[in-house]
């Protein structure tokens, strides 16, 4: 069992949603090509390191000729949505959980949350968009949406037991909003997100004025 487990290609990942973001911005703009020196200094990055997680996602273009921006577009799009939509679960509906499970901007990247889960029974009500069971029909659920990935928003003090019962349900990926560190199998991909924690380092580099 790890305490953490990283996609090794995680880094490259997070640098393709930049350049999307910032080709996005440029085809609202109407700029029909772009060159991989102009993604590196809108990202922040090497013209260099552009290429290289091109190549990762065999993504090709010419030196001299760019990338046309509604292709680039595409071709990364692909990267995430080559499989369709993606059912996912929220587990914990609190602050965090009802945020997530209502957020609109999910669907435009094929991102389905089709239920959520609370031990609370005064918030599981399955009359509405986005039901919520208890956790006895967590396997159900997952079994029924073919689910392999969910979001775990539950007190530090449930969040391994709830992610046991979700590996043992099937889950593949976790993104983790609980303060703790999970202890999953070597192929269980587990992201956590602690926003204390993030909030903090910001601090910290603006109080030191250092870069982070």
């Amino acid at each position: 069992m790890n305490k953490n487990t990283k996609c090794p290609l995680r880094k490259s990942l997070r640098r393709v949603l930049l350049y999307r973001g910032i080709l996005l911005r440029l085809q609202a703009l109407g700029v029909k090509k772009v060159y991989s020196y102009t993604l590196g200094s809108e990202a922040g990055i090497s013209a260099e390191q552009v290429r290289k997680d091109f190549s990762v996602y065999k993504i090709k273009g010419n030196q001299r000729g760019g990338y046309l921006v509604d292709d680039l577009i595409y071709e990364l799009e692909l990267i995430f949505y080559r499989n369709g939509r993606q059912n996912i679960i929220v587990i914990g509906i609190g602050n965090i959980g009802s945020s997530l499970s209502n957020y609109n901007k999910f669907i435009q990247r094929q991102i389905n949350i089709v239920a959520s889960f609370d031990i609370d029974p005064s918030k599981q009500y399955l009359r509405s968009e986005i039901p919520v069971y208890g956790l006895e029909r967590l396997g159900e659920v997952i079994n029924r949406f073919d689910v392999r990935t969910a979001i775990i928003a539950v007190p530090d003090i449930a969040a391994q037991s709830v992610c046991d019962q979700l590996v043992l349900a099937g889950i593949e990926g976790i993104i983790n909003f609980a303060p703790v560190i999970l202890k999953v199998p070597d192929e269980v991909i587990v992201n956590n997100i602690n926003l204390s924690d993030e909030i903090e380092s910001v601090i910290y580099c603006v109080s030191h004025a250092k870069p982070c």
